[in-house]
């Protein structure tokens, strides 16, 4: 089999609403994405998605589309799209880092492989090892008091157990913002914070769990900045929860060194922000030699990478949501949904098809409707 063509589609969807994210990378109110569409000599054809986000991994639909129009696609016509190793190569040495970019091609090739062999993805990752139906955790931006105060009492009435939200916005905001969060839930639901790297140092991320010790914080999401494995160690030597990289590990080499530091408890791990769903496993699988959970985590996806995200959270032992949820809620938090077969999602679960390769069939019209640069 042989590719014979990729297509990019990008894409401008709004976020609902009551959904807009605010966190210490800035406002998230419109999705501009990269979907791309890789054609075969054999009939088949895959899809993927690049959930790009210049604040947060330096990628833009702009670059993206660019890097695989003029890039990726001539270095992989006529490769084998059923041989991920070698997809993957051939990528990389073209282009270093470009994760998301990367993750939507080789997303779109799985897809390839699964169809091909009339499988789900989760099967050819070895096979389930929990339900296609995931429970998740709610990721609440950095919203003033009294709006995160009614959105966490909505969030429990709907089932859900675990609320993430947003820090990492200043200290004395940060505390009155999780203080209102614990006060309208009670003691018996479970709240984690996230900082997105937005605080400078150890110091400042240690002072702020010491001023919130009496709201039973259950994990704290990437404290201090990237690349500092480091300060990330003092943080998890100096406070009570676990803690959990995400921002600071995109690939195998930095969860090398977040394990050779002995920086986290957990790994946030996702095909978009490693390259693909092979390298995410790989990701997963050092980490539990090393004996460190992964968890998934989440860049506010679309129903096709959410679908690559639930595969490999099927498919991976050691991907411990039911000790540290994930968040693959990101389908519901948009106002559109490109594809003709959503992922069920209900309350805090989402579920993940069992047809061949990823399971989602896009809806090329509302991608057309959703056109946007």
């Amino acid at each position: 089999m042989k590719i014979t063509r990729i297509t990019t589609f990008p894409v401008s969807i709004p976020l609902k609403p009551e959904y807009r994210m605010v966190s210490a990378l800035g406002r998230h109110e419109v999705s501009k994405y990269l979907l791309v569409r890789i054609e075969t000599d054999a009939g088949l054809d895959g899809v993927g998605e690049a959930t790009v986000m210049s604040r947060w991994s330096g990628e833009t639909v702009w670059g993206a589309q660019a890097l695989i129009d003029r890039v990726f696609a001539p270095a992989l016509l006529d490769a084998d799209p059923t041989d991920i190793d070698a997809i993957d190569q051939r990528m990389d040495a073209v282009a270093q880092d470009n994760w998301f970019a990367k993750s939507a091609i080789e997303m779109a090739c799985q897809d390839i492989v699964g169809k091909d062999a009339g499988k789900p993805i989760y099967e050819l990752l070895g096979g389930p090892v929990r339900n296609r139906t995931i429970k998740c955790r709610f990721s609440m931006g950095a919203y003033p008091p009294e709006r995160a105060s009614r959105r966490a009492k909505e969030l429990v009435e709907k089932g859900f157990t675990t609320i993430k939200v947003k820090v990492g916005t200043g200290i004395a905001d940060d505390v009155e913002r999780v203080r209102a969060v614990r006060e309208a839930i009670g003691p018996d639901y479970e709240v984690v914070i996230d900082a997105n790297c937005g605080y400078p140092d150890a110091a400042s991320a240690i002072e702020l769990t010491r001023q919130l010790s009496d709201c039973n914080i259950g994990l704290f999401e990437q404290p201090t900045p990237r690349h500092d494995y480091h300060a990330l160690a003092e943080v998890r030597r100096a406070i009570d929860c676990p803690v959990m990289a995400d921002d600071i590990c995109f690939d195998l080499a930095q969860a090398r060194e977040c394990i050779r530091h002995d920086a986290c408890d957990v790994i946030s791990v996702y095909p978009g922000k490693m390259g693909g769903i092979r390298k995410a496993r790989r990701v997963v699988d050092l980490a539990e030699a090393a004996g460190v959970a992964c968890s998934i985590g989440s860049n506010l996806e679309l129903d096709i990478a959410s679908a690559a995200m639930c595969h490999l959270v099927v498919g991976s032992r050691n991907m411990n949501i039911e000790r540290f949820p994930g968040d693959i809620m990101g389908p519901d938090y948009h106002e559109v949904c490109v594809v003709k077969d959503p992922l069920v999602i209900s309350g805090p679960t989402i579920t993940v098809s069992d047809r061949p390769g990823l399971g989602v069939e896009v809806d090329w019209s509302v991608v057309e409707r959703c056109a946007g640069t």
